[in-house]
């Protein structure tokens, strides 16, 4: 499937945003829980500070999603994991609200309430779990919602590759296969579940090996380009969408941070995320961009400038919302 120079652009520049978006993020994060005393060894307290709780980031996972989400429209639907403000973004998930909901505030996506691995934004139908897993079935429930409705919209679930080893992976699938359901499966190869190597927990070099024995297309993407997921989710959402069934995408991505905010990453091989940022895809598209005449210099200016008001907006709102009130606890949790 070609892509066209607007979609390079929007390509391009959705990636600037979330890994910009993600390195403040990175730095927020870290506000008031570092203790004045931080030389004599103590760590930093998880639970304090402006942002609390544990924070999973995907800077180098930008390709995957930008891949993906070009192809969406309105009525389409994402379904991610922890680790998915790449995906929030790219699928259009306002700002300013999800700052708002990681700092925790009533102006959030859930009014605070969810924080960053709970995000829910019925605008764009995205949504998000904790836990591992655990939006596969949910994205799978949604395409048996769009094929019993007759609408064409598709359902996206992404996850990582340590969730392909989960019961609701394999359940997802042979269920969406065995009646045609219009859902892609993003699995993000970034080789680490937690502090796992993917090669001494999982039987199969590729992940998508494993569409075979749901009766079901299986893409490997071993390039971590925005280009080759954008052909091959093209192939899988244009499938999805004309009845054909579901369809099983591996993407190789890279994890530039840790597991989560504070991890110090010992199962990590010395030089590895150095090595990793020299083959950092954002500075190679764009020079792929320029040497099509898809992007100039001075477009390229204007686009840094545009992603920087748009992160220092968000992260403003986020800090200066104010908290749910304490009698919201009980509301918005169980129907009555």
């Amino acid at each position: 499937m070609p892509v066209s120079a607007a979609q390079q652009l929007w390509m391009y520049e959705t990636m600037v945003l979330i890994r910009d978006y993600e390195d403040y993020l990175a730095m927020a994060y870290f506000d008031g829980k570092m203790p004045p005393n931080i030389q004599k060894g103590l760590a930093f307290d998880i639970g304090a500070g402006t942002i609390p709780g544990e924070m999973h980031l995907s800077a180098g996972q930008e390709t995957a999603a930008v891949g993906v989400c070009a192809h969406l429209k309105e009525g389409d639907s994402v379904w991610g994991t922890h680790r998915t403000h790449h995906f929030a973004i790219a699928h259009g998930v306002e700002l300013n609200a999800l700052t708002a909901e990681i700092y925790g505030k009533v102006t959030g996506l859930c009014r605070g309430k969810g924080g960053h691995m709970h995000l829910f934004d019925p605008a764009t139908k995205f949504a998000c779990t904790g836990i591992v897993g655990g939006g596969i079935p949910h994205a799978v429930g949604a395409a048996l919602a769009a094929k019993k409705r007759g609408k064409d919209w598709v359902a996206v679930a992404e996850f990582g590759e340590g969730a392909s080893n989960e019961g609701a992976f394999h359940e997802a699938l042979n269920m969406a296969s065995l009646w045609q359901l219009p859902v892609v499966f993003v699995c993000q190869d970034n080789n680490y579940g937690i502090s796992v190597p993917k090669s001494v927990s999982t039987s199969v070099e590729s992940i998508a090996e494993r569409a075979s024995a749901y009766n079901m297309p299986g893409i490997s993407v071993g390039e971590v380009d925005p280009e080759a997921v954008f052909e091959a989710a093209g192939q899988a959402v244009e499938r999805a969408r004309s009845g054909g069934g579901p369809t099983l995408i591996e993407a190789k991505v890279f994890r530039y941070y840790g597991h989560f905010q504070g991890d110090p990453e010992p199962y990590r091989p010395k030089g590895e995320v150095d090595s990793l940022r020299e083959q950092d895809p954002i500075p190679a598209y764009a020079e792929q961009l320029k040497q099509q005449g898809v992007l100039s210099a001075e477009a390229e200016t204007e686009i840094k400038s545009r992603v920087t008001a748009r992160i220092q907006a968000a992260f403003e709102f986020g800090q200066v919302s104010g908290y749910p009130a304490a009698d919201e606890a009980f509301q918005h949790v169980f129907a009555d």
